[in-house]
């Protein structure tokens, strides 16, 4: 199974993921993850708790396409976000273990 880091802070992970070259925001183009989910693959996943509101709860996503793009998506991860992308990219990360 692929980790899931826990960090204190959303600018952390995204620091991170720069580090490990992951330089594309893909939030500015998400809707080219939802018309095609095969093409890109989740390898690293960073939850971000609120301290004490839930809907402050936020995932970071590193994302590789297949064309070898290194990027990050960041969205809500509470049960009130419903942001079509961000069950896309669950849905590749879930998919993804089971063949580990």
């Amino acid at each position: 199974m692929k980790p899931t880091y826990h960090y204190t802070t959303v600018l952390e992970a995204l620091e991170d993921l720069k580090e490990k070259g992951f330089l594309h925001d893909f939030n500015l183009h998400y809707e080219i993850i939802i018309a095609n989910p095969q093409d890109y693959a989740v390898e690293h996943v960073y939850r971000y708790e609120g301290d004490s509101d839930p809907d402050e709860e936020s995932v970071v996503y590193g994302i590789v396409s297949i064309a070898g793009v290194k990027g990050v998506f960041v969205s809500g991860f509470s049960a009130n976000s419903d942001n079509e992308a961000s069950q896309v990219l669950e849905n590749l990360y879930i998919q993804s273990n089971r063949k580990s």
